[in-house]
């Protein structure tokens, strides 16, 4: 038995860890491969049980991993991101919540026939998307533009509403009708609110302080914060059912919003912890399914529910929410074919679907059954098609190929021009604003910034921009920027100059891995190195590679004379040459390399 046990659990992480892996490689949404897992996993062969594996800790572990979720999507929400949308934000989340929940118990109540209470309650769960669907489809499909944050706000503000809204018609079902609960309604309603601001903007500054203060040492932050975030949503639900989704959500969009102390470690913790909470959710979620709640539900009922959900329900609180804004019909197309639903509907259906079954509400089981139905079918609908569509629509950069360049001086400005002649999109930022200006002169788009100021992503576009490149003469600058953009752009895409050691003549040796950006070029392609062979004429050169002149006769030709700085692939895909993983050019592909003067010709 507990052989059985241990397999299960070694099979949650192994499966949703794998799935996460497996999905970045053949470039599917990783929730998709999480439900299949699952379902494989559990209904098909067995092999997890939930329902045995937790017990009765199964419901609030759910609860209390979501709450981390929510409160991780909650520190990337950053109001300057959304300065110029907060109209939009705040209509989705009224206008479009309540057309989404009048229309959803409308369709319900007359395709399933359930009684209209089971059917407003449906309504309610249902109008929740939430982080742990939204956020990873939304790194599967990059959109570019402000769609992104319109969506990634929406999907995290909305799960504590859905939530609440859910209590709220709980409570008048319980009640006995709209006209006895009226009053204890509008008392929850405040309390939640109010419960969940105080907790929420508490919380927060209390890691501030503990932060700031350092009351704890570096090694027990990030374990702290976690333990603070969980307290506080007990706390809150404690007090008012149901109120800590939206605690949580507050504590984080707080911390991610104050200046007083860096939280940058804990977002980085909180990230890792999403990662391995979702893929864990996904697995338990398919693997509770059973093939008798499958057959309730597929079906035409089932079929015609979920295509009105996804063509009619969505689109119609889409475009009646934002008619008064200047979005644009793309970008509203685009927001009307993502809202799949997630693990916080399934948490809440399943909560109320147990207590009005004990309070003798029959219908209240076919709950879970039809929020299962839309959770698997909106996250493969949603999952296949989100990308082809932003990609129609003009939306979707999923491999971006442009290049922030750190150092705007004249042979970086040089390597900046070169690319986009050749059709790469090209940012520099430098502190010197002469190195600016000229670069703007030139007409390259330059930014007069700090690349190491901690918010310098808000300041500067990065739609396009898939690799850092840091070429300045500050061997410590170029290593600190690489560290900055990791989070942005990934470790194997960020890029510096090599460093002679004064210990090794193997400039690798000379910075820590963990330190730095993969090394640029060949080991002498330092600052100096690269300086003096500009200033001494050197000239940037694209070589088409054939099968009569391959990259053997290019290397035959020049020698040591030239320098392979970038390799450019048939699919436009664009190669930086790297120590770590020298590229192996093909026919069919151009090099750009850095030529002697005399061997130009």
């Amino acid at each position: 038995m507990s052989e059985h046990l241990l397999v299960g659990l070694a099979a949650i992480l192994v499966l949703g860890i794998g799935a996460q892996w497996l999905a970045w490689r053949i470039s599917l949404p990783a929730i998709l491969l999480l439900l299949i897992f699952g379902f494989i996993a559990g209904p098909v062969t067995g092999l997890i049980n939930p329902n045995q594996l937790f017990g009765n800790l199964l419901l609030p572990l759910v609860s209390i991993t979501v709450a981390i979720i929510l409160f991780e999507g909650g520190l990337s929400l950053k109001f300057s991101e959304v300065r110029e949308v907060t109209g939009v934000i705040r209509n989705l989340v009224t206008v479009g919540v309540l057309v989404s929940w009048v229309l959803t118990s409308i369709i319900s109540y007359f395709i399933f026939g359930l009684g209209l209470q089971i059917s407003v309650l449906l309504g309610a769960i249902l109008v929740v998307t939430g982080p742990t669907v939204i956020i990873p489809l939304l790194r599967h499909v990059r959109p570019s533009g402000r769609v992104g944050s319109i969506i990634k706000w929406e999907g995290i503000i909305i799960d504590p509403i859905g939530a609440i809204l859910a209590v709220l018609v709980f409570e008048v079902i319980i009640s006995g009708g709209f006209e006895k609960a009226t009053e204890l309604v509008v008392i929850s309603l405040f309390k939640t609110l109010v419960i969940g601001a105080v907790l929420g903007f508490a919380g927060a500054q209390l890691v501030v302080v503990i932060l700031r203060r350092h009351w704890v040492p570096d090694f027990l932050q990030n374990p702290v914060s976690l333990m603070m975030v969980v307290f506080v949503f007990v706390c809150s639900n404690v007090i008012q059912i149901e109120s800590g989704l939206l605690s949580v959500t507050i504590m984080g969009i707080a911390l991610a919003n104050q200046k007083r102390v860096s939280i940058r470690h804990i977002v980085e913790f909180k990230e890792n912890l999403r990662v391995l909470f979702i893929s864990g959710l996904f697995i338990l979620l398919a693997a509770r399914l059973t093939i008798d709640e499958l057959n309730h539900v597929l079906n035409f009922r089932g079929l015609i529910f979920l295509v009105l959900l996804i063509l009619v329900v969505r689109p119609l609180s889409i475009f009646i929410s934002t008619y008064f804004t200047d979005l644009n019909l793309k970008e509203k197309l685009f927001m009307s074919w993502m809202a799949p639903r997630g693990i916080v509907a399934a948490a809440v259906a399943a909560v109320f679907a147990l207590r009005l079954a004990e309070a003798g509400y029959e219908q209240a089981e076919r709950l879970v059954d039809i929020t299962f139905l839309v959770i698997t079918g909106t996250v493969a609908i949603y999952g296949l098609t989100a990308f082809p569509l932003a990609k129609r629509l003009g939306l979707a950069k999923p491999n971006p190929q442009g290049i922030l360049m750190v150092g705007a001086h004249s042979w970086a400005r040089s390597i900046a021009k070169f690319l986009h002649e050749n059709g790469f999109q090209v940012s520099l930022v430098d502190s010197n604003w002469a190195n600016v200006s000229a670069a703007r002169q030139e007409g390259l788009k330059a930014y007069y910034e700090n690349i190491l100021l901690e918010d310098i992503s808000e300041n500067i576009e990065l739609d396009g921009i898939g690799k850092l490149i840091a070429l300045t003469r500050n061997d410590e600058v170029n290593s600190l920027s690489a560290l900055h953009f990791i989070e942005d752009f990934g470790r194997s895409q960020v890029y510096q100059l090599p460093k002679l050691s004064k210990f090794s003549a193997r400039s690798e040796e000379g910075i820590p891995q963990h330190l730095r950006g993969r090394l640029l070029f060949e080991p002498e392609a330092t600052f100096p190195y690269l300086d003096s062979k500009f200033a001494s004429g050197a000239s940037l050169k694209k070589t088409s590679l054939t099968d009569e002149f391959n990259y053997n006769s290019f290397k035959s030709l020049y020698g040591d004379k030239a320098l392979p700085l970038f390799l450019v692939k048939e699919s436009g895909e664009l190669v930086v040459f790297a120590l770590d993983n020298t590229p192996t050019p093909l026919p069919g592909q151009y090099l750009i390399s850095l030529v002697d003067k005399e061997d130009e010709d």
